[in-house]
């Protein structure tokens, strides 16, 4: 006797893996719309920095699903996600949703 007994992850690291797939996909849907409402009826100064800033929060929302997936996928025990990780990833989604919502409304 060991102590502890294996882990037995079963599928939680895939559901997890999925879901931030799902997640980097509905953010990737909100900034493609959100560029073409900004240019749609011709590029002007306050589309063109809102589409950049919904094209920054997203290319920093898949960098960090990314890494985390990448995690997920070779660590035996992954680790948790750290404070700092989720409080961006949570930013960077409302983010990119609130510029989405402004350029539609």
């Amino acid at each position: 006797m060991s102590g502890a007994p294996d882990r037995d992850p079963g599928l939680q690291p895939e559901r997890t893996r999925l879901a931030w797939r799902r997640t980097t996909l509905s953010g990737t849907v909100a900034t493609v719309l959100a560029v073409k409402t900004a240019l749609h009826g011709g590029p002007t100064a306050a589309g063109i920095i809102a589409c950049a800033l919904c094209c920054a929060l997203w290319l920093a929302f898949l960098r960090l699903a990314h890494l985390r997936i990448r995690t997920l996928t070779t660590a035996p025990a992954p680790t948790p996600l750290t404070p700092r990780q989720a409080t961006a990833a949570v930013l960077c989604a409302l983010a990119t949703a609130m510029c989405a919502a402004a350029l539609v409304l």
